[in-house]
């Protein structure tokens, strides 16, 4: 099984198998706390504009611009706020700066498309495993065109799982995502050290930051299921739901 990390979305990457989409902070982790909640469904959309087109009664709207919540949005990005939002099955629909749009270029050609973090890292590990036949590929969202070091480092963590699942090939990619996750031994002094969290801090919601770093916490996986409009519908699944 070939093991591949691309660190940042490009329009010419192409993915022939399973897709693991990574946004630590605060994205991926924010759609696994909103799944946990009760959302019915996750509409990623990839802009603003695009979301607001799907507001009515039953939607609601999620996202961030700076860090902090769109003017008319309901929700923003923070994972702890997701996880005990009232969503109920609801459908939200989320624009984020990163995370929605590197969704949208896995999309575009992965067989399968799923949505990591930390918070559900071994779960998403496993349910990628089960749906793979030849690859398993970790794009990182980066942050507005750059490396991340949380994602980087989150990919580090899933890769390592990976292997420990059965045997794989690591490409160069991988091999350098598994180097940077034994550099940092602790997962929060990871992500407190890159560009997303010091943009948190700067808006007061570093509290964020220790949230996202919490390690295989939940069993839900956001898995793509279709596609509305610009939408990219994910909703939740489990390792064993393979099929």
């Amino acid at each position: 099984m070939r093991l591949k990390v691309d660190v940042l979305p490009a329009e010419e990457l192409v993915y022939p198998d399973v897709v693991l989409v990574v946004d630590v902070i605060r994205s991926t982790t924010t759609a696994v706390c909103l799944l946990e909640a009760g959302a019915e469904a996750l509409y990623w959309v990839p802009s603003l504009e695009a979301a607001r087109a799907f507001k009515d009664a039953d939607v609601l709207l999620a996202g961030e611009v700076g860090g902090l919540k769109p003017p008319g949005f309901d929700l923003g990005n923070s994972p702890r706020e997701a996880l005990e939002a009232p969503v109920g099955g609801k459908t939200v629909v989320m624009s984020t700066t990163n995370g929605t749009k590197a969704a949208h270029v896995a999309a575009r050609t992965a067989k399968h498309v799923l949505l990591a973090s930390l918070f559900n890292a071994h779960a998403a590990a496993r349910l990628a495993r089960e749906l793979a036949t030849e690859e398993v590929a970790i794009l990182c969202a980066g942050k507005e065109g750059r490396v991340g070091l949380d994602d980087l480092y989150t990919a580090g963590v899933l890769a390592e799982y990976l292997g420990l699942l059965g045997e794989v090939e690591p490409e160069d990619g991988a091999r350098i995502a598994l180097s940077m996750k034994r550099a940092y031994q602790d997962p929060l002094e990871a992500l407190s050290l890159s560009a997303a969290a010091q943009a948190l801090k700067a808006v007061g919601l570093e509290a964020d930051v220790p949230f996202c770093a919490q390690v295989a916490r939940s069993a839900v996986v956001p898995l793509l299921t279709g596609r509305v409009g610009e939408a990219l519908i994910f909703k939740k699944a489990h390792p064993g739901q393979a099929g």
